[in-house]
């Protein structure tokens, strides 16, 4: 019984699909495989594109809304499985009006029909309109220029300020007929806030036209140059900010051994929510303390942030910096490390020892032994040379929080056979290149 139903069904699916293709074909081929079977479907209220419009600007002319055709109805002739896919959004209906030239109520110069796929183009027709006659009013371009207007609603956050307004542009040409654009006296377009504003709010915003009792003129031929208005409304908030420095640290000038001070340490700053909101600080400037030399007093340019304003009305801040404890001293050493030495030559280092100027607290100064100090003598230069030269060197104190001042040089000399003894006394120390007030033990 089961395998009897299946088999009725089976038939009668086979039977549906058969006829389904028989009237298929037979609507595109007709009974006799002369042609399609055609039929007619009306399309409503499809909506009339108007192009060329600047070449009536160009002529002072402008097509008025009022008396103008906007849709039409249109009978589609075609087969019942084209009509059955045609939509009215697949349909377009265009009149140019590059030909227009003079005003009045008048006949549209051109329909064109035409389809957003070329498949109905070569597959369907019109075969009538109604109305059947396009009509155009065309009437003489007036302009102006008008002022723009902003209406603000809503509101900022407690703690926030708002802004000069922003309106781009502040002026704009209207154009229409000439009753509209004589009783035309400004165009205005509506911000809103929100709640509760906290940053700076930028929208476009559409046109409205009013008059000169400041009624809204609705349905009117008047056409502006731009339908949107770019409107700002920036979102202030006002800061206290501290004053600091980018202080450079070094061994020997560590900022733990400074005291300092900044005047004002802070001053009071308004300006943008999205600047301010995620600053505490402004950095005057960067400064290196192993460069700090006697001065005590430094002084620097406020710089505010792009947009902003110093409320407090100072421009200038005074640092006021000095070390807590600072000895500077010098200390001897023979301690000589030679790196990229020359393959295949003798080097022997004429300098007997190097006068050293270290700086630092008395504690770290006080202990450092000549031993510590190391005078590195970089030879990668000299990889073919032979004989004596005075050779740029680094001091550095490994292990000790200290730092070096001066510069300084060691003469080695280069042989390519084994080094030969001294015939004279070794050469003394040789000091730092240092100013006059940096030589000697000093305390600060």
């Amino acid at each position: 019984m089961k395998n009897n139903r299946k088999q009725l069904a089976l038939r009668l699916a086979l039977c549906v699909l058969a006829a389904v293709v028989v009237w298929v074909f037979v609507d595109n081929y007709g009974p006799d495989g002369s042609g399609p079977v055609t039929y007619t479907k009306w399309f409503r209220d499809v909506p009339i594109s108007y192009t060329s419009e600047t070449v009536l600007t160009d002529r002072g002319l402008m097509l008025l809304d009022e008396g103008t055709t906007q849709t039409v109805d249109l009978e589609i002739e075609g087969s019942h499985w084209d009509l059955a896919m045609l939509d009215s959004d697949y349909l377009r209906v265009t009149v140019d009006l590059a030909g227009v030239t003079r005003t009045g109520s008048q006949t549209a110069p051109s329909v064109t029909y035409g389809y957003t796929f070329p498949y109905f183009s070569r597959n369907v027709s019109v075969e009538s309109r109604t109305p059947s006659v396009v009509t155009i009013n065309v009437a003489e371009l007036y302009h102006k220029t008008v002022d723009v207007r902003c209406e603000i609603t809503g509101n900022v956050a407690e703690g926030y300020s708002a802004g000069e307004l922003q309106i781009t542009p502040v002026t704009l040409e209207v154009r229409g007929d000439q009753a509209d654009v004589d009783a035309l006296s400004y165009v205005k377009v509506d911000l809103d806030l929100g709640e509760d504003a906290t940053a700076a709010v930028t929208k476009e915003l559409p046109v409205r036209f009013y008059d000169d009792n400041d009624q809204l003129m609705e349905d009117t031929s008047l056409r502006a140059t731009t339908d949107t208005i770019q409107v700002t409304l920036p979102v202030y908030v006002t800061r206290e900010l501290r004053l600091t420095m980018d202080f450079q640290e070094s061994a020997g000038a560590r900022l733990r051994n400074v005291d300092w001070e900044i005047e004002p340490r802070t001053i009071l700053v308004s300006g943008p929510a999205e600047v301010l909101d995620n600053m505490d600080s402004i950095v005057l400037d960067k400064f290196v303390l192993a460069d700090m030399g006697s001065a005590t007093n430094y002084s620097y340019a406020i710089p505010v942030p792009e947009g902003c304003e110093n409320l407090s009305g100072v421009t200038r801040a005074t640092l006021h910096i000095s070390f807590k404890d600072m000895l500077r001293t010098t200390v001897g050493t023979s301690n000589f490390q030679l790196v990229n030495e020359p393959e295949g030559r003798h080097v022997t280092v004429q300098t007997a020892r190097v006068a050293a100027i270290i700086f630092g607290t008395t504690e770290d100064v006080s202990a450092v032994t000549e031993e510590d100090v190391v005078v590195t003598v970089d030879l990668k230069d000299f990889g073919s040379a032979v004989g004596t030269y005075t050779v740029p060197a680094v001091v550095t104190v490994p292990g000790h929080d200290v730092g070096v001042s001066g510069t300084y040089q060691v003469r080695v000399t280069i042989s390519e056979g084994p080094p030969e003894e001294p015939e004279g006394p070794a050469e003394p120390d040789v000091p730092a290149e240092e100013n006059p007030d940096d030589t000697g033990d000093e305390t600060t």
